[in-house]
């Protein structure tokens, strides 16, 4: 039987004051209560890139929720696996990197690393 879900998208400006209107906006939605510094940090990383607009979505999949943060760009590897990959890894049971090098994902639940 498929897993039924939702997905949410929304694009935040490229700016540092946009992080806490992307944190409300996953509590909002997903109530997980590691989503929103998740997403958080997947934003920042983002946003370190210079990227002038980051496209945030969430998606939820029976008990998995998927947090995904893209900019236009590929990523340099700095933003791609700089401090934050550490926060990140540590409370998510899987992480990565987008198949086309724009943005980083994190997913909770499900399978384990």
């Amino acid at each position: 039987m498929p897993e039924s879900g939702h997905t949410w998208q929304k694009a935040f400006k490229g700016e540092p004051i946009e992080a806490p209107h992307v944190r409300l906006w996953t509590r909002g939605r997903v109530e997980h209560p590691d989503a929103p510094l998740i997403a958080d940090e997947l934003f920042v990383a983002v946003l370190g890139s210079g990227a002038p607009v980051v496209e945030m979505t969430l998606s939820t999949a029976g008990a998995r929720i998927r947090i995904t943060a893209e900019g236009p760009d590929p990523l340099p590897l700095i933003n791609s696996h700089g401090p934050g990959w550490s926060i990140l890894t540590g409370l998510c049971s899987r992480a990565g990197l987008t198949t086309d090098e724009r943005g980083l994902w994190g997913q909770l639940g499900g399978q384990s690393r």
